[in-house]
């Protein structure tokens, strides 16, 4: 039974990773998850300098999810390099970097000084705000999207994924996007933007007053999108979205993904990714599936 993927030409074992920002860089989870067993740990987002984040609260629990506002708290790339990327290098896993910046430069900056550093490849935050245009994401207008990917992808030797925000009218166009700029990948979909009041004290229960919504309750979305998304461009899919078991996986994997993200559920449960594995492996031995590249896309 093979598990392997090809994924914008890097192969990986299997095609579980982790949703970044919920998984730290693995250190975190390496008392409870077997590292090895994972296709590739993806990174909490790095930027070309520390950022602090938001304010407190910036978690709130909701309905199916969780609402975060945490900002993009990270320690810089400097730190990053010197530390995590040792640690990550102990395991047989892949690693896929998540890099965040405010403007072109901070995104520059940082994929430059990965070209010198052993990593599979980068996932391109394209939700950042960009500072010189108003503080709008750089992935919610495909203009500004196709500019950024064509700008990282003439910075970077490694393959670059765009993650694609789920906060716009039309996402194929987005995706097409990320394509006509060169990206060698998408991942969808980022958190969709949320909001929750205390409703007794009359007060936003985020200090940031939005934040991102994740979980179970954005998991049909998540699914609809990365099967537009797929049958839109050609370069392979990374999806993501309230996956909490390897059925959810699937369908993500049956809708067009080549990989699968788990994010939310890695808090409820720090084994999640090993379960939704063995769970995958049990799908396909049940149905008689050789190959889990027979499932990409399958879906009828």
């Amino acid at each position: 039974m093979n598990l392997s993927v090809n994924y914008a030409g890097v192969t990986f074992k299997n095609p579980i990773t982790v949703a970044s920002g919920t998984f730290g860089s693995g250190v975190e989870y390496s008392d409870f998850v077997d590292l090895n067993r994972l296709g590739a740990v993806t990174t909490k987002g790095v930027a070309d300098h520390p950022w602090e984040g938001n304010p407190t609260p910036r978690i709130a629990e909701t309905y199916g999810g969780m609402l975060n506002a945490v900002g993009l708290q990270n320690p810089g790339i400097d730190v990053f390099v010197e530390r995590d990327i040792p640690f990550l290098k102990q395991y047989d896993t892949g690693i896929i970097v998540n890099v965040c910046g405010h403007s072109e430069e901070e995104y520059v900056n940082v994929v430059e000084r990965l070209n010198d550093v052993d990593v599979d490849m980068l996932e391109i935050n394209v939700s950042c705000p960009n500072v010189k245009e108003g503080g709008i994401a750089f992935g919610t207008d495909p203009k500004q999207l196709n500019h950024v990917t064509k700008l990282v992808k003439s910075h970077s030797n490694k393959p670059v994924v765009m993650k694609l925000s789920p906060n716009v009218t039309d996402i194929a166009e987005m995706a097409r996007a990320a394509e006509d700029g060169g990206a060698d990948g998408i991942s969808l979909i980022n958190t969709l933007t949320g909001m929750k009041i205390d409703v007794d004290r009359r007060k936003f229960v985020l200090a940031n007053q939005t934040g991102g919504l994740s979980g179970p309750a954005i998991h049909p979305v998540a699914v609809r999108m990365v099967y537009q998304a797929s049958h839109a461009v050609k370069i392979p899919v990374i999806g993501m979205g309230g996956v909490m078991n390897a059925y959810d996986a699937l369908e993500l994997i049956l809708a067009g993904a080549t990989m699968v993200s788990v994010g939310t559920a890695n808090f409820i449960n720090p084994n999640a990714t090993i379960d939704i594995i063995n769970g995958i492996e049990e799908y396909m031995k049940k149905n008689g599936v050789d190959d889990i590249n027979d499932l990409i896309g399958a879906v009828e």
